[in-house]
């Protein structure tokens, strides 16, 4: 019998207790949270554990809260067993005031893309990191582009027809 949630849930249980919470399954993925400080702890576990044996890093990427105070930025991974094809989601808060996290490229190749893209656009700093720098925005901007901290648009302005918006 193949690889399953319940198995993963209890050995992650059994090595981590209670640091791990909101065990979930949203849209048949097991999803759970853990503290910030020990998400390389957990990386390592899943890919070690000869029977978890998480060994790719399908997606990293980062979500803002902004009613979440004291944890607005959330960094999310997805992790694939490619011989059981078997996938997990694994989250981890932290303040948008002092982003720091871990960084995973020491143990996933992948996701030295990945956080550099994360760094560009949401503004964590991902520690350890080889080469933290933007990639895909310009080294002059002072604000992250994907935080949730700008209206969408200016309701002030009297330049558009909102006919032509279909409102």
């Amino acid at each position: 019998m193949g690889l399953t949630y319940d198995t993963i849930k209890e050995k992650l249980t059994e090595k981590f207790a209670e640091q791990l919470t909101n065990w979930e399954e949203p849209y048949g993925m097991l999803t759970f949270t853990a503290f910030k400080e020990i998400n390389l702890k957990v990386l390592q576990f899943l890919f070690d554990d000869e029977t978890l044996r998480f060994r790719f890093l399908t997606d990293l990427q980062a979500v803002h809260y902004p009613d979440n105070t004291g944890a607005e930025l959330a960094v999310v991974y997805h992790l694939h067993n490619l011989v059981d094809n078997i996938r997990l989601r694994f989250k981890i808060f932290t303040d948008i005031n002092s982003p720091e996290v871990y960084s995973a490229s020491a143990l996933y190749q992948a996701a030295n893309w990945m956080e550099r893209e994360t760094y560009d656009f949401y503004g964590v700093n991902f520690l350890g990191h080889p080469n933290l720098i933007r990639v895909l925005n310009v080294d002059e901007m002072d604000y992250f582009p994907m935080r949730k901290e700008f209206p969408l648009e200016d309701q002030t302005r009297i330049d558009k027809d909102d006919e032509m918006f279909g409102r």
